[in-house]
This record gives C-alpha cells, structure tokens and sequence, in this order.
C-alpha cells in the first residue's frame, strides 16, 4: 500500500470516527442527565457526567409507564407481524406470480404512497368513528398492516432475484403456491424480511401522531405520549424526562444491534435488486 492511499485510509476512518462520536454524543448526554438530580441538571456550565448517579430516577419513571410500555410493545408487535406476513404474500404475488393487470396493479399501489396521510386523515376518522373504532388500538396496526406499499415494494425486488429453478423444483416435488412461498421462497428473503421488520417497528414505536388522534383513554396511549406529558408534568426535572427517553431508546438499540447485519443486506442489496 502506497503512503498516499494510507494516509487516504487514515484520513477516512478518522472522519468516520469523528462524526460517529457527533451522532452518538446526544445519547450520551441523555443517559447522562436521566443520572443527575434536578439542581445538577440547571448547573451552568453543565457537567458532563454526574458524581453520583440517581438512579432513583428510573425507578420514579418505571412506576409510571409500564402501561404506556404495553400498549407500545402491543401495537409494535401486531404492526410487525401482520405487516411482514401481509407485505411478504403481497411481494411474492406481485413478483413471483404472473396475472392479469398485475403490473398496473403494482403501479397503482406504488402511486398510492405518493399521497400524503393528511389527505386522507379526515376521511379515515369519521370511517373508524362510524364502525366504533375510536378510542381502540385498530386504527394504529390494521390500516398500516392492510396497506404496506413500501414493505411490498422492497419484498417483491427480493423475491425477484431467486432463481426460477428453486421454484420449480418445489412445484416439481408437489408443492402447492402457498407452500412454495412459506417453505421455499420466504426463508431465500430473511435480509429483506429484517429490514422491514426493523422500518415498521420504528414506524410503530415512534408514532405520536396516530394515538393522539385516534385514542382518548390515557390508559390505551402508548409511550410517545406518555413522554410528551412527561414533558409537561415535569417541565423543571429534565433528569426524569430524560430517564424516560432512554427507557424508550432501550428496545430501538436492542432490535437494531440484534438485527443490525440483515438489516443493512435487506437494503443495500436484495430490497434494490431486480
């Protein structure tokens, strides 16, 4: 290796690394403030990292969120599952199985996501009013699970690229339709399977929007909300709102670190080949 291309390296991983630390210094500083006590938090200049950790403090927040936690954990596991089974049957019809108006079907759905969710919000609400669906946790799983275009986009790219013989073979063997997409083809498209996987638990887990609209009981809001009254109940103690954005940082790192490796395949290369 010339010295050139070695200072280059040398040069790019340290870019790499400086903005590594950027991007995870506001979750340092989080965990850091979720261990101060309230007079610590308004010290100027703030400290980095307190003396003697509070962690008091989680245990102040935990007494108060667990059931914003289930309805969150509840809803994120119905939009996941349902989701990928609905997305990846889609997928596999869309590109797997040839039908009449199949391709202006695909396109349709494609164009569908070009419309922004306000358009439709009014709409929609007096639909779940009218079928007693407010106020109940239908509305944040069934519309998304029933209407994945991007999950089904990036399914079907990945279901292209399998060779044509696996599926022979199957159907060869005896298979039924169903049978070669659960036993063969499915298993071939797990990177992709991952990736949504991972897009709709964020999607789920993240969304203040939907329950704020469609629920009215605190006892069904989910943990984004509940971190937005904390920010109001709590205005003065960062230090407990703080303990409460880690809380729901947790299961997003966790998921990511566990999944991190399909992940990036499922993008990078099946959801974009075909």
């Amino acid at each position: 290796m010339s010295v050139t291309a070695a200072t280059t390296r040398v040069l790019r991983y340290a870019v790499m690394t400086v903005l590594a630390l950027l991007f995870v210094l506001p979750l340092v500083w989080m965990i850091s403030t979720s261990l101060k006590t309230e007079a610590q938090t308004l010290v100027v200049p703030p400290t980095f990292w307190p003396t003697d950790p509070q962690w008091a403090n989680y245990v102040a927040v935990w007494s108060l969120i667990p059931q914003f936690l289930y309805n969150s954990v509840k809803l994120a596991v119905l939009n996941v599952v349902g989701l990928l089974f609905v997305a990846s049957l889609a997928g596999y019809a869309f590109g797997r199985i040839n039908f009449p108006g199949r391709d202006l079907a695909f396109a349709l759905l494609l164009a569908s996501a070009i419309l922004p969710g306000i358009v439709y919000l009014l709409p929609q609400y007096l639909l779940f009013l009218d079928i007693g669906w407010i106020d109940t946790h239908y509305p944040l799983w069934v519309p998304r699970v029933l209407t994945p275009v991007i999950g089904t986009f990036l399914l079907r790219q990945s279901f292209r690229t399998i060779p044509q013989e696996l599926e022979d073979a199957a159907r060869l063997d005896g298979c039924s339709t169903f049978q070669i997409y659960w036993r063969v083809m499915l298993p071939q498209v797990k990177p992709a399977l991952a990736a949504v996987g991972i897009l709709t638990f964020l999607e789920s887990w993240n969304d203040l929007f939907g329950p704020l609209i469609f629920l009215n009981s605190e006892h069904l809001q989910t943990l984004p909300v509940a971190l937005a009254l904390f920010q109001g109940e709590f205005f003065t103690q960062l230090n407990l709102l703080m303990a409460a954005a880690t809380v729901s940082v947790v299961p997003v790192l966790v998921l990511f670190f566990a999944a991190q490796r399909y992940f990036i395949q499922g993008i990078t290369m099946d959801g974009l080949k075909g």
